[in-house]
């Protein structure tokens, strides 16, 4: 691939990235500038469709930021062509929702594994296949919400592709498949719900890309069942500060 030739759909050429081999990726474009702006020598570099990009530095480490916009297929596409790139660590820092009592509002989430309630992902692999993270990541990530003194907790979050069939099962024609699954999760000790982590760690895994996420958990509904001290909270400062730092832990810097 020639250094200037961009790609169609995140709009980037490796010219642009002038070697960085670390990518932060939240799902939202509008949380990009944010997380650029906690580290050094901060520039856009693009913005395509839902891929907002940034670079930036930390300790001298070449870091892009880029958002994969809401759900499997956008992030897929994101991974792909940055693999294409030559990015080799990806983290994704999101946002999610509870679902074990003990994950409170504000509390971070590191994702080691992914239930595939999804559907980009099956396109990849046959199901029975799991979605898990790179350890090295998965361990710099738990390693840094320490040294920041950030509550988390690891392990396993939901990934579907429907926000209201979660919020809202009881109205879908598919609402017995909905509800006893959301249990069946629950059961087996699911943390938090989201929508892009599944579809990230299994094309990483067909890539050979390493890859983590750390999640803010945004509410718990299931602690609102209970009746439990319940708040919602929107700052995702901890956990862009918790990727940034690992990036500098599996960097060596």
């Amino acid at each position: 691939m020639h250094q200037h030739e961009k790609l169609y759909h995140i709009g980037l050429c490796k010219a642009d990235l002038e070697g960085a081999d670390y990518a932060i990726l939240p799902g939202d474009p509008g949380r990009v500038e944010k997380i650029a702006a906690l580290m050094e020598n901060a520039r856009q570099i693009g913005s395509n469709r839902e891929y907002t990009s940034w670079l930036a530095e930390t300790r001298g480490v070449r870091v892009l930021v880029m958002s994969t916009g809401m759900g499997g297929p956008s992030t897929a596409i994101g991974v792909e062509e940055l693999h294409m790139l030559g990015v080799s660590h990806l983290i994704r820092v999101g946002t999610c929702g509870g679902m074990q009592l003990q994950v409170q509002a504000g509390d971070l989430v590191v994702v080691n594994g992914a239930i595939r309630q999804e559907g980009t992902s099956k396109e990849y692999l046959p199901i029975e296949f799991p979605a898990i993270a790179d350890i090295d990541v998965t361990i710099a990530l738990r390693q840094a919400a320490k040294e920041l003194g950030l509550p988390s907790h690891t392990g396993v979050v939901q990934c579907k592709d429907s926000f209201y069939g979660q919020h809202d099962p009881a109205r879908m024609p598919v609402s017995y498949e909905l509800e006893n699954k959301w249990q069946a999760w629950i059961r087996g000790g699911a943390l938090g719900s989201e929508m892009e982590t599944a579809a990230l760690y299994t094309v990483s895994q067909v890539l050979g890309v390493q890859a983590g996420a750390v999640m803010l958990c945004v509410w718990n509904q299931e602690r609102e069942k209970a009746g439990l001290d319940q708040k919602e909270t929107h700052d995702t400062t901890g956990a862009i500060r918790t990727a940034i730092r690992a990036v500098e832990i599996l960097a060596g810097v």
